[in-house]
């Protein structure tokens, strides 16, 4: 079964409007150039917490994903990434609705 989330996930990789990793998120989101914010199942409670509280002050969308670091970054061309951030609105919104459905499988 191919999973269109993490195809999606690939083709913004691929139009450079994907950041990947901790630090670049976190300085994108205090300068509002994130749209949404994507971790994976395994990410540590001290990040979630973190990115959880970027959501409250910067109104910035933070969801955890049903997938692994290890699958994110396969998506992506890259080792095992844990948090990455869409910088483009509609590619966020897309994605957003993208995991909405495989949550509901």
């Amino acid at each position: 079964m191919v999973d269109k989330f993490l195809q999606f996930m690939g083709l913004i990789k691929r139009a450079g409007k994907l950041l990947e990793g901790y630090n670049k998120c976190e300085e994108a989101i205090r300068r509002n150039r994130v749209h949404f914010v994507i971790m994976s199942q395994d990410v540590s409670k001290n990040t979630w917490a973190k990115f959880l509280s970027y959501n409250d002050k910067y109104k910035v969308p933070v969801e955890k994903t049903i997938y692994t670091g290890e699958e994110i970054g396969n998506a992506i061309g890259s080792s095992e990434i844990k948090v990455v951030g869409v910088t483009d609105k509609n590619m966020g919104k897309a994605l957003m609705n993208l995991l909405k459905k495989n949550e509901k499988l």
